[in-house]
């Protein structure tokens, strides 16, 4: 064989073994990248497994004044989540409480003051520590074009001036009552209401000239009933605690569901509808 051909074998066997040494640093780093890419989530992936399919009913006991709110994040939630039903039961919540530490089936409690839920949590029937999610102020409700003149607290105690006021025994009456007394004010009302929902009803149906409310529940009316701020309702702001509650029967469809209300999603649709931030 000649100089010149040997020369030529021995390049190309140099040539061969660069070629397999390339490859194999290229077979190398697609592994790696391979190993450490996130989990997509698509079938087959080796990493985590995504979260299970929710499923079934979820039962939510929450105060009346979050009816309009809780409603719409309700369909939200069966939306996202096909095969599940948001099931509400709206009250006072002090009638919720008594309901749950009477065993009645719930998956989630939220309540209209701290004191309401630590009815239930002190009875040891919530699954972890309540957190408050929103917070709500009072405002007095009149008739449409407010023809009694209402300004101000004291001008509910006008003479043959008809007033409602939630009970004292619900988040709104004590609210309520915090903003009468910081007022200096004694107020007889024409009757006392189990929820907040009743109280701004009667306002609504001429039954009443005012009604000390939510701002939540005045926006709700959308106009059926005018809104008038007073500055004592600054110290009677209630916080509303959301929880899971310890018997309930889907606990991960109620965690999912807590998860919304909290989440920027929730947190818009309960901004909208007046309520404050926590």
């Amino acid at each position: 064989m000649t100089r010149s051909a040997r020369r030529t074998r021995r390049l190309l066997r140099l040539a061969g073994a660069g070629a397999a040494a390339v490859l194999a640093l290229t077979a190398c780093s697609s592994s790696s990248d391979s190993s450490d890419a996130p989990d997509t989530g698509k079938p087959g992936s080796s990493g985590a497994s995504a979260s299970p399919k929710l499923s079934g009913t979820v039962t939510v006991f929450a105060a009346a004044s979050l009816k309009e709110s809780f409603t719409t994040l309700g369909k939200e939630f069966e939306h996202r989540h096909p095969g599940t039903k948001v099931s509400f039961n709206f009250s006072g919540s002090d009638t919720l409480a008594a309901s749950i530490t009477g065993g009645a089936p719930a998956d989630i409690f939220a309540a209209a003051s701290p004191r309401t839920m630590k009815t239930v949590t002190d009875a040891g029937d919530t699954s972890g520590a309540p957190v408050t999610f929103v917070r709500n102020q009072l405002e007095i409700a009149t008739r449409p074009g407010n023809p009694a003149k209402v300004s101000s607290l004291k001008d509910l105690t006008k003479s043959g001036l008809k007033v409602v006021l939630c009970d004292k025994t619900v988040p709104c009456g004590a609210a309520a009552r915090k903003a009468l007394d910081a007022a200096g004010i004694e107020l007889t009302p024409v009757s006392y209401e189990q929820d907040v929902k009743s109280a701004l009803n009667k306002v609504e149906l001429d039954e009443a000239d005012a009604a000390i409310v939510y701002k939540t529940d005045v926006k709700a009316a959308k106009g059926k009933v005018r809104g008038v701020e007073f500055p004592e309702s600054a110290g009677a702001v209630n916080d509303y605690p959301i929880a899971a509650l310890k018997n309930g029967r889907n606990t991960e469809a109620a965690q999912a569901f807590i998860a919304l209300v909290r989440s920027a999603d929730g947190r818009k649709v309960l901004g909208e509808a007046g309520f404050l931030k926590p």
